[in-house]
């Protein structure tokens, strides 16, 4: 996947993130499956490419603060639409004793939702088609709605057509959808055009009922998509690329503190690694480091070096 200088789009969704404290309190920043990754793709990848984030935000403060944090996270900002009137998602992360998370969503009224249906949407769409990488999840595919959906799609198949790499990480969230068979239909319609897929076994079991990770992978062989990645949390991570498997060992930490963003983090160091030019094995050692660093502080993203 080695790219000279690449150019990477994300395309997806940030929220308000509110973290609950033990003694009730809350803690206020940013977050969302895509705009985490992003944040930790910039980091890893620094001056040897360069990334930019695709989605919709109101005009109001938060709006303001979230430009303004991706800015100095060196994330490019000129596809991101400011919708007049509108405002961003919130989510609200409680975790338990073990630093395993539950998440309360207010994102019904998000401008994400209007992304690719307004008139500043078709330069946007076909300014895709430019970049090297095409990066987007399930939530991704969930909160754009039907037409706007529809649309990215479109230029997914046509961005890889161009020759642009196109990166999936599964993320099925079942609330965001109205059924299971309407999200089924929207993965099939894409995976085809998959060339890195960034899985966990738990959200394919949930989606497509795979019985393990060999039927995963026996299902993505059979769409021709040329690298997998079965993530696992503390298990050891396993990949096949070109016809080729491989299993890493995830790093071990004394205490888990908050596990959001571990796979998020995770597919960033992953991809930035092969980009440029590591094996699918230093890919996977780099994201599990990243994640075991990332599960130690609370929140989605950990403060810069």
């Amino acid at each position: 996947m080695s790219t000279s200088k690449p150019r990477i789009a994300l395309i997806g969704e940030c929220m308000i993130e509110l973290q609950q404290r033990a003694d009730g309190s809350l803690q206020q920043s940013f977050g969302g499956d895509t705009l985490n990754t992003a944040v930790y793709l910039a980091r890893a990848l620094g001056e040897r490419g360069s990334v930019d984030y695709v989605t919709a935000l109101g005009d109001d403060s938060f709006s303001d603060a979230m430009c303004e944090q991706w800015a100095a996270e060196n994330i490019g900002l000129e596809r991101v639409q400011r919708l007049p009137g509108r405002l961003p998602g919130l989510y609200c992360i409680q975790t338990d004793a073990a630093g395993e998370r539950r998440f309360l969503y207010w994102r019904n009224e998000a401008a994400v939702r209007e992304c690719f249906t307004t008139p500043a949407a078709g330069p946007i769409l076909a300014a895709l088609l430019d970049y090297d990488v095409l990066y987007f999840s399930g939530v991704t595919l969930a909160v754009l709605g039907e037409q706007g959906r529809v649309r990215l799609i479109e230029t997914l198949v046509e961005a890889r057509r161009r020759g642009a790499q196109v990166v999936f990480d599964n993320n099925y969230r079942p609330r965001l959808w109205a059924s299971v068979e309407a999200a089924r239909a929207a993965y099939r319609s894409v995976l085809p055009y998959v060339e890195l897929a960034l899985l966990t076994v738990e959200d394919e079991q949930a989606l497509f009922g795979y019985a393990d990770s060999e039927a995963v992978f026996a299902a993505y062989e059979q769409l021709g998509t040329p690298e997998v990645v079965l993530k696992r949390g503390a298990e050891a991570c396993l990949i096949r690329c070109d016809g080729q498997s491989y299993e890493v060992s995830a790093q071990r930490v004394e205490r888990v503190v908050d596990t959001t963003a571990a796979g998020d983090s995770f597919s960033a160091a992953y991809l930035a690694s092969r980009l440029l030019g590591g094996s699918p094995q230093e890919a996977a050692e780099a994201g599990h480091l990243l994640a075991s660093r990332v599960i130690q502080v609370p929140g989605a993203l950990m403060p810069r070096d």
